[in-house]
């Protein structure tokens, strides 16, 4: 058994310590920003010790924004909620079309199903503005252009590749005799990827949907270009706080912290299918 000294203890958690001040320090930077006024946060040096205010989240709230040059109506909040929209609706189309075709791919080989999958793949590999051009154009001519079809559309090409793969994967570490045994039972292929084979890999399904919300909720480009501001999620939505008045920095980090609020919340609470997917696999037949 392997022992550790108390000076080696002392210095890993000294080294631990210092790794998460170094990344969580933007963080609580922005959170604490979120708190202050413009004059506040601009002031040579920074202060650590102000007095907090909520006037920032208010703003964004009642959807008024307070400048120099007067007073501007801004819709974060409904930019906030196209954003859950988009994002989870996306995945869940996306979930209910590359979870069976995940299956499919792990379980049955036929000609060309590889050459298929990684087509699926190259989807990911390519620039969104080497597409966002002729997508627009066709989007015109279809009367996507400005609809919350369109842009779901659009958004679950971007989360079915990575779910796809993903979900193969674990599909693949399942043992396939577990699923032939119930198969001999008389039951049906269907009933056996329901009741055998989605529960066992419950965890990576999990995993690929949570990775799939994030790249869904983090696009810009797409919903820039192909929304109007009424249907545009919370990236874009962000622009507003650019004023001819200058940067309100204060309502930029309450959205940020608002913005990330649901990432956040997901990646908890999915944390326990995350760390099960971690032993899927470790026995095989």
């Amino acid at each position: 058994m392997e022992h550790t000294s108390l000076l080696e203890r002392v210095l890993r958690g000294i080294a631990l310590t210092l790794v998460v001040i170094f990344f969580m320090f933007p963080i609580v930077w922005i959170f604490m920003m979120s708190f202050q006024t413009n004059e506040t946060i601009l002031r040579i040096p920074p202060q650590l010790v102000f007095e907090p205010t909520l006037a920032n989240y208010t703003a964004l709230i009642t959807g008024k924004l307070e400048t120099a040059s007067g007073t501007l109506d801004i819709a974060f909040m409904r930019n906030l909620w196209n954003s859950v929209f988009l994002s989870v609706t996306s995945v869940a189309v996306a979930l209910l079309l590359g979870v069976p075709a995940a299956y499919a791919f792990a379980r049955h080989k036929f000609r060309g199903s590889e050459d298929i999958a990684f087509t699926l793949l190259s989807f990911r590999f390519a620039p969104a503005l080497l597409v966002l051009l002729p997508l627009t154009l066709y989007f015109q001519k279809l009367g996507l252009a400005n609809t919350y079809f369109g842009l779901i559309w659009v958004y679950q090409l971007i989360c079915l590749p990575l779910i796809l793969w993903i979900v193969r994967g674990y599909f693949e570490d399942i043992p396939a005799d577990i699923e032939y045994a119930y198969r001999i039972g008389g039951h049906s292929w269907f009933a056996t990827f329901r009741k055998i084979a989605l529960p066992l890999a419950g965890p990576g399904i999990a995993a690929a949907g949570l990775l799939a919300f994030i790249f869904a909720w983090n696009n810009f480009v797409f919903a820039l270009v192909l929304a109007s501001a009424d249907k545009q999620p919370v990236t874009v939505g962000a622009l507003a706080f650019i004023t001819s008045s200058g940067i309100q920095y204060g309502q930029i980090s309450a959205a940020i912290v608002l913005s990330i609020t649901p990432t956040l919340a997901l990646a908890l609470y999915a944390q326990r299918y995350l760390v099960e997917g971690l032993s899927l696999g470790a026995v095989k037949g």
